[in-house]
């Protein structure tokens, strides 16, 4: 009966919710949900619901699930909210925090239409690939204007806003951060908060909200293009500052910051990829005949990489038919490029920022002659001694074209392509500058950094024409939003994708600093006993890209000053320096097989945050050059066009590293807020939700160490004096009246806040008197326990004494009785039946049957033996349960 009452507690204290429900991991759909079915020794007997599969899982693979599967909530963690939201969720927010929790309600409400969420102060913005009415609009953006967050569903406008009031508060610049990999609409995401901030807190002549949003359709056409992952991906990170009065009330000026530019791009894509957007349409534009183009299939800098236009079934029938692809007919579908169309607004959008007709021209003879100088081909030259190359025959009417609408003679173009200019030494100060000829190779890598050249400084002129037509006195306040291009891991990766994914790794450190340590320094600081979060730590990471001398970058830049540099070199002195590092492998340690078969000189593997990425160094020199020889530099400097004279300012151009540094200390001197982009599936369809996907983004941007550190600490939060002030009401008016305030106009609040305050006053009073008869309460308690310790050790020491010398009698008793038969009883041991020793092996035992046999087994060692299992897998089940329950704050309280 005894053994019987221990198991009825037992299973009182810790109740075991066999038939609940988990997530089970799975590779395609992130997690799955199973039915709990038995507990074993080590691990869990798992029913998948949808698949009527049972599966063993040890306990660390699996994560406890919501009861109401069709529950969704706006805040993940429900942080920083109202009080009156506050109440009005707590039946509805997530009991456990977890990756699978996660993943379900981002599921549940992407399939509802709903694609923004909250994990604390993250916004999780999922793309959802078509147009959702009534998301967007002036009627949605006054709806959130001057909301607290969480009183409305989540929303882009709902960070805006609060990046708003944020910096009218606390008198501080703040800054939001859009990230996410490429697809997963950060562009979008950045104009929706910009059209926010511009029409809701502008002027009310709106000329600087026009010219800030019109920046998007230049900028778009000039720094975006399609990629295998994304058809309007951004090849270059911005930072828009929407800079306000000096009262904080309405956005005067603006300016953008650029960075990381894929100029490459100009001259080679990968297949299936395009150059930029401006060049296809200047062909659907009808400006191809003044601007001697044909179809993007006769340009080199096109037709390595796809020729067709972004268009509808109506606008592809607006371009000329020769102006169309040959090599790859028909069109490309999206929502939101159109070559077409897109030509027109960019048009606008130049005009709108004062740019004339004349200047429009200008800029765009410079693009074609671009592309007519990547037709200029080169052969030896076997005419003379000198060696050397020269300009194919077949190739003089590109060169002359190009020539001309660079303001250049065709002549001395074509010398400095296929020679360079090399000044004499201190020695032979009066003499002639000597032209040495260039190879056949050398002259197509001049060509193109030509061309990249051209186009990185038409680029930063377009950027500074924006800036100058939209007013900038300085200002104390401003809110910057920085969409920079994602993550990237492609199956071959580069020079560009090693400065994105550096970029990438800078904003993560930024983000951990942010969210992770600052939180729980918070914790700390307030001595709140929450257990510390261990979380990935990139700036090892960061470290193997800036440290001096033996550093990527360095080494890159040590190897172009060699007199004889090659790739192989620079790879083997990467490999060299790393050999003992956890971040560099060998490409034959890759992960993908297709990179296994790199020889160890040809590339290098690194582990970043988001995964290990392979890069193939073959290119990184090239790519790396950013100075033309001096024959070039010069023949552009005296151009008889005077737009092409005044982009080629001389200027000194600062690192791109060296700029991201910049832009790191900007952002830590202002407040920040994330918003998270994801892409829900690689085709960019709409109502397609992969779940392993989607689980592996939300994994690299951090969700998953920001979930511990909620279900461990705080998450759910409310300012003292809301609550103290609500309590208040409560006990003052009652809850009738409290849900009647809720719902009345400002002007009938007075009445209500009075008699809150007279009930304050009075409450105070009456806790003072408490207190004071509470002071003398407890001394007299002190006084009491203290007599009562003193008469329980002057008893407690009477009683050792005394028990002492009991026993001490008795064990001589004892030994006086026993001393003639010291083996009494020895053969009955001996007889005892075997089957008392019998072991019983209860690990394959299931749950159910040991709780059966501790109830009705009439075997006391039996018993015993079931009741040790029992406790032993209740002891793991709770272990389990203890690191996956949520920490509920009112629980606390």
């Amino acid at each position: 009966m005894k053994v019987e009452s221990r198991s009825s507690d037992a299973f009182d204290e810790l109740p075991v919710n066999i038939g609940g429900f988990v997530y089970v991991p799975d590779p395609l759909q992130g997690y799955v949900l199973g039915e709990l079915i038995d507990l074993g020794a080590e691990t869990f007997t798992v029913k998948l619901v949808h698949e009527s599969k049972t599966m063993e899982i040890p306990y660390d693979n699996m994560v406890p699930a919501e009861e109401d599967q069709t529950k969704d909530a706006d805040d993940n963690c429900m942080m920083f909210c109202s009080f009156a939201m506050f109440c009005k969720s707590i039946f509805r927010c997530m009991i456990y925090l977890n990756e699978g929790t996660l993943l379900n309600n981002c599921k549940i409400r992407y399939q509802r239409k709903q694609i923004y969420t909250y994990v604390a102060n993250i916004l999780i913005s999922i793309n959802p690939y078509e147009h959702i009415p009534g998301l967007y609009g002036q009627e949605t953006m006054q709806h959130y204007q001057g909301r607290s967050l969480g009183v409305l569903p989540p929303h882009l406008y709902a960070i805006a806003d609060k990046a708003y009031r944020d910096m009218k508060t606390e008198k501080r610049s703040q800054s939001i951060i859009v990230s996410g990999e490429s697809g997963a609409g950060k562009t979008e995401s950045q104009k929706c908060i910009l059209k926010f901030l511009c029409g809701c807190y502008s002027a009310s002549s709106g000329g600087v909200e026009k010219r800030i949003l019109e920046t998007s359709p230049i900028l778009d056409s000039f720094g975006n293009a399609r990629t295998a992952r994304n058809n309007n991906s951004s090849r270059f990170g911005k930072f828009v500052e929407v800079h306000f009065d000096d009262n904080v009330v309405r956005c005067d000026w603006g300016y953008i910051s650029h960075y990381l530019l894929e100029k490459t791009r100009v001259c080679h894509q990968q297949s299936g990829e395009r150059n930029f957007h401006v060049f296809y349409q200047l062909f659907a534009s009808g400006l191809s005949k003044q601007l001697h183009l044909s179809n993007p299939d006769q340009y080199l800098y096109l037709r390595n990489g796809c020729t067709q236009y972004f268009a509808t079934e109506k606008s592809f029938g607006y371009i000329a038919e020769e102006h169309k692809s040959i090599n790859s007919p028909g069109m490309l579908v999206d929502s939101v490029v159109d070559d077409y169309h897109g030509f027109h607004r960019l048009l606008t959008a130049l005009k709108g920022n004062g740019i004339g007709q004349a200047l429009c021209d200008d800029l765009f003879q410079a693009l074609a002659g671009i592309l007519h100088l990547g037709n200029v081909d080169f052969a030896e030259n076997t005419i003379d001694c000198a060696g050397g190359s020269r300009v194919l025959p077949s190739s003089s009417g590109s060169l002359a074209i190009a020539a001309k609408f660079l303001g250049l003679n065709e002549s001395q173009l074509g010398q400095a392509l296929t020679s360079r200019m090399m000044k004499p030494g201190r020695s032979f100060e009066n003499q002639l500058p000597i032209m040495v000829p260039l190879k056949v190779h050398e002259a197509i890598s001049a060509r193109d950094a030509f061309a990249k050249a051209i186009y990185c400084r038409l680029f930063d002129h377009i950027v500074t024409w924006i800036n100058k037509s939209i007013p900038f006195n300085g200002s104390i306040s401003y809110i910057g939003v920085l969409d920079i291009a994602g993550f990237e891991s492609f199956a071959v990766n580069s020079f560009e994708q090693f400065c994105i994914n550096y970029c990438n790794e800078k904003l993560q450190l930024f983000f951990n600093d942010r969210i992770m340590k600052q939180e729980q320094d918070l914790y700390q600081k307030e001595s709140l006993g929450v257990p510390r979060v261990v979380y990935a730590d990139n700036q090892d990471c960061i470290n193997l890209y800036e440290m001096k001398k033996i550093g990527l970058f360095d080494c890159l830049d040590e190897e172009m000053r060699l007199p004889f540099s090659s790739v192989q070199h620079f790879t083997s002195t990467v490999h060299e320096n790393y050999r003992k590092s956890s971040r560099i492998q060998i490409p034959r340690k890759s992960v993908e097989r297709r990179h296994r078969s790199m020889r160890d000189d040809e590339g290098f593997v690194v582990n970043h945050y988001a995964g290990p990425v392979c890069y193939e160094t073959a290119l990184f020199l090239d790519k790396n050059i950013d100075e033309l020889h001096e024959s070039l530099e010069a023949l552009l400097g005296g151009s008889s066009n005077l737009f092409i004279k005044s982009v080629w300012i001389k200027c000194h151009e600062i690192p791109s590293h060296l700029r991201l540094m910049v832009l790191v200390e900007k952002l830590n001197s202002t407040g920040t807020h994330f918003v998270h982009c994801v892409k829900p599936n690689p085709e960019m369809v709409p109502s397609r939700f992969s779940g392993g996907q989607v689980l592996a983004q939300l994994k690299c941007a951090g969700m998953a160490s920001v979930l511990k550190l909620m279900q461990k600490g705080y998450p759910s939060r409310v300012v003292f004096a809301d609550l103290s002030f609500c309590e208040s009401l409560f006990y003052a008016l009652g809850l009738n009246k409290f849900d009647q305030l809720m719902k009345q106009d400002p002007e009938n609040v007075k009445l209500m806040v009075d008699k809150a305050h007279s009930w304050i006053l009075r409450f105070r009073w009456r806790k003072l008197q408490y207190v004071v008869l509470a002071c003398v309460k407890l001394d007299k308690q002190i006084k009491l326990r203290a007599d009562r310790k003193r008469t329980e050790q002057h008893h407690r020491r009477w009683k050792r004494i005394y028990f002492a010398c009991v026993a001490c009698l008795e064990f001589q008793n004892t030994i006086s009785n026993q001393s003639g038969d010291s083996i009494v009883g020895r053969e009955e041991l001996e007889d005892e039946p075997k089957s008392k020793m019998i072991k019983y092996d209860l690990a394959v035992w299931k749950y159910e049957d040991l709780k059966k046999e501790i109830d009705s087994s009439t075997d006391t060692e039996l018993q015993h033996a079931c009741l040790a299992e029992y406790y032993r897998r209740c002891t793991g089940y709770r272990n389990w349960a203890q690191r996956s329950k949520r920490t509920n704050g009112i629980e606390r309280k």
